[in-house]
């Protein structure tokens, strides 16, 4: 409706203003369902796109995932925090392997000088595990309740390839492993060694004996330097108060064994394997008592958990001639390797043999292993180390 002058009046305005709202209310709802109706169809086919690449990503992830060994659950007032120096080597591979299942919290400290990553890379990544590259000759700030101080070359070739440094190690890694010990008040355990009793002349050796070395032959940089750190670990626990473990390790053998330790075991075992010739040092009459290296893990175990302070030996009283053990070596490898006697090794002990009476009484520790199927673990291994070690040479063979 117009007015005479022909002007819209208020209620034309007011009409025309309620349709224009009524069609763009029409309009913006049909824009809204468009708009709803395509992003739902642009998701489905989305979906569609991603849904075969998230299948495939998890089943990547299956394969890729790592799967650690069985780890036993701990409390928190029953999980320790422990150190082991060497837990890259031999017998500290084992001895992480052991405290690692029983759930508590390793880390690994060590050099590699003579450890091997391959020897603990089953537990890299795991949230109870940690490696630390490190030289015990430097301090280490951490905090620990336990400490197994097993840092140091042990076979005569590698620790006699560098003297002073085997002598560094025994000292002043031993120094800077008290003085973790002192600070944090953590209890340590040091791995020493049969080394301690030299040629003795007393047999079998009990803790009581004092021991028969040449402070100045080829041997004595691990065989005084061992004597040194078990001083050491008394003077703190006199003067300190430190909680000190002193394990006294007789010859041990088993799997993880360096291949080139130049050790009676992993020698005659790898040339019986390749049938060259196995060699014997000297007439072959010296003897030696050769424990497994889950019984030595036990052994070391029950001594830290021990209120036991004083030096204690921990190996296997079966004694054999180095003669005889290489005999039993090629029986059970069998193959064409004859035996032949070298010249001998300057100071090597005559005979070996310890007295486990101490252990038995006061740790109910004793070994269990049999030396046949020790060594039958132990020929496995290196067998399949030489087959490893054989694909590696050859050019586009896969490597398990």
């Amino acid at each position: 409706m117009t007015d005479k002058t022909g002007d819209l009046t208020n209620g034309d305005i007011k009409d025309m203003s309620s349709e224009s709202s009524l069609l763009c209310g029409t309009r913006g709802e049909e824009d809204s369902r468009w708009v709803k109706d395509l992003g739902e169809g642009v998701q489905v086919q989305l979906q569609k796109l991603i849904q075969p690449l998230q299948e495939r990503l998890t089943e990547l992830e299956k394969q890729t995932m790592k799967k650690y060994p069985e780890v036993r659950y701990l409390p928190e007032s029953e999980r320790k925090r422990i150190l082991i120096t060497g837990g890259a080597g031999f017998v500290g591979s084992h001895l992480t392997d052991r405290l690692m299942m029983e759930g508590h919290e390793v880390t690994v400290v060590d050099n590699f000088f003579t450890g091997r990553k391959r020897n603990i890379e089953q537990w890299v990544g795991h949230p109870n595990f940690e490696l630390i590259n490190h030289d015990v000759v430097e301090p280490l700030l951490i905090e620990v309740d336990q400490i197994y101080h097993l840092a140091c070359p042990a076979s005569p070739p590698h620790y006699m390839y560098n003297p002073i440094k085997t002598i560094k190690t025994s000292s002043l890694g031993t120094l800077n492993m008290l003085g973790l010990a002192k600070r944090t008040r953590a209890r340590i355990l040091q791995a020493s060694t049969s080394e301690v009793y030299g040629d003795p002349q007393e047999h079998p050796q009990t803790e009581e004996y004092w021991g028969h070395v040449n402070p100045i032959g080829p041997r004595a940089c691990y065989d005084e330097g061992k004597r040194v750190a078990e001083t050491m670990c008394y003077a703190y626990a006199k003067q300190d108060k430190v909680d000190v473990r002193v394990a006294r390790i007789f010859n041990t053998f088993g799997p993880r064994m360096h291949m080139n330790d130049g050790r009676v075991v992993s020698n005659f075992i790898l040339q019986a394997l390749q049938d060259q010739p196995i060699t014997v040092y000297g007439h072959g009459k010296q003897s030696r008592s050769f424990q497994y290296v889950s019984d030595l893990v036990d052994g070391l175990i029950k001594l830290m958990n021990s209120n036991e302070s004083s030096p204690v030996n921990l190996g296997n009283p079966d004694e054999h001639t180095i003669m005889e053990f290489a005999q039993i070596i090629r029986s059970k490898i069998g193959g064409n390797s004859v035996i032949q006697n070298v010249a001998a090794a300057e100071d090597d002990p005559q005979r070996r043999k310890p007295d486990i009476s101490k252990a038995k009484k006061i740790l109910g520790w004793e070994p269990v292993v049999p030396l046949d199927r020790g060594l039958q673990l132990t020929i496995d291994y290196f067998r399949n180390e030489l087959e490893h070690a054989a694909k590696m040479k050859v050019p586009g063979k896969p490597v398990e």
